[in-house]
């Protein structure tokens, strides 16, 4: 039998997380710190506090390292209720790219990398990046990889230049992906290694101008000059960084579209009080048919979006990867949304693409989150390859 039903207590607390948004952090949406390259740490580290005070900081995190152990479902629930301001998600430490990195640390982390790397994380007091992406390698594609680890034994050496890396600037724990070189020590191949920010080869060349500022430290370039690892850097197996890639992918789709939902309602939120309002013609404009279809089709896309993800969810809680389902999340939820806040501006008129109100920014912001953990034609790509089979 298939419920719907949000338990009472889990429903209680998504009321106290939309609130507490609404009341604490919603205000600093008009913070000079909240800049063109996102929210800065300083500004990052007030948000924390306030969650903390509240008992809302890293729920999600597994219950032996100080978090609740959220389910997907729950996840999906709370998180969505956070997103109703792109900042919520940051004071609660379940924004990306932290989120997603805490769940493969986790993961696949031995327990002196978990102390050292993702306690810390967890705790709020540190910041941490997933550094794949290649200007002319690894994207989509993570296969073609070039940036190139060698070994001899002891020490680990990396080279190469990534971008897009969000987070980098101020980051402390880095997830590093590179292709390990043929060596008589260790299977070769893509391989993960976890080192601390500003570690001497580490170069952060700049801060990318991006059109999505929702990201502590906006999205960096970096290059690896002779970056000198030890043996103990090593995270996971060596030479199965796609497969734990792909560990930490899934389930990141998933939040990154429960987030969106929330901005999404609270752009439809904001269309729909001025719609009541603004009138043309006479009447209201909610009361012209082109405004109301709009709105209704926004409604629409809501409820859609919300079962969508609500599905991919119960499949993971059951255990399963869920890997078509989370492909088809990512690649409809995304289109969807960010049809959702184009319609909004669309309502809102001249003030839609205007600071007057926060949908321009949720607009310019979603069109960005259609490329997040893979555009949409790489998940149909992935989906009409399964259906085919």
């Amino acid at each position: 039998m298939i419920d719907f039903e949000i338990p009472a207590e889990l429903a209680a607390e998504r009321d106290r997380v939309r609130q507490f948004v609404i009341d604490r952090i919603v205000p600093f949406e008009r913070d000079p710190r909240l800049t063109q390259h996102g929210p800065t740490d300083e500004l990052r580290q007030e948000l924390v506090e306030l969650a903390r005070a509240e008992n809302l900081l890293t729920v999600q995190a597994p219950v032996e390292l100080g978090g609740r152990g959220l389910t997907h479902a729950e996840q999906a629930v709370l998180y969505e209720a956070a997103g109703w301001s792109t900042l919520g998600p940051v004071a609660m430490n379940c924004a990306a790219p932290d989120e997603g990195n805490m769940y493969l640390l986790s993961k696949i982390a031995n327990p002196r990398q978990v102390d050292q790397f993702l306690a810390p994380v967890i705790a709020g007091h540190q910041r941490s990046v997933f550094a794949m992406t290649e200007p002319d390698g690894a994207g989509s594609d993570p296969a073609q990889l070039c940036t190139e680890a060698t070994f001899d034994g002891e020490n680990f050496v990396l080279n190469g230049r990534k971008w897009l890396i969000t987070g980098a600037n101020g980051a402390k724990t880095w997830i590093i992906m590179a292709r390990l070189a043929p060596n008589p020590h260790l299977p070769e191949g893509p391989t993960l290694f976890l080192t601390e920010g500003g570690t001497p080869g580490i170069v952060i060349e700049r801060t990318m101008n991006t059109m999505d500022r929702n990201y502590v430290a906006g999205h960096g370039v970096v290059r690896f000059e002779n970056l000198t690892l030890p043996r103990e850097a090593l995270l996971g197996a060596a030479g199965q960084a796609l497969r734990y890639a792909q560990l930490r992918l899934a389930p990141a789709r998933l939040t990154h579209c429960m987030r969106w939902l929330g901005a999404a309602e609270r752009a439809q939120s904001i269309a729909v009080a001025h719609a009541k309002t603004r009138t043309a013609f006479g009447k209201p404009i909610g009361e012209h048919q082109g405004v109301s279809f709009l709105l209704a089709d926004n409604e629409i896309a809501l409820h859609q979006c919300r079962l969508t993800i609500w599905h991919a969810c119960w499949l993971m809680d059951r255990g399963e990867k869920a890997r078509h389902e989370s492909s088809i999340a990512k690649a409809f939820v995304s289109e969807e949304l960010f049809k959702v806040a184009d319609r909004c501006v669309q309502v809102l008129g001249g003030i839609g693409i205007s600071d007057e109100t926060v949908v321009e920014m949720i607009f310019r912001d979603m069109r960005a989150f259609r490329l997040y953990d893979g555009p949409t034609e790489v998940h149909k790509y992935a989906i009409g390859r399964k259906i085919l089979r």
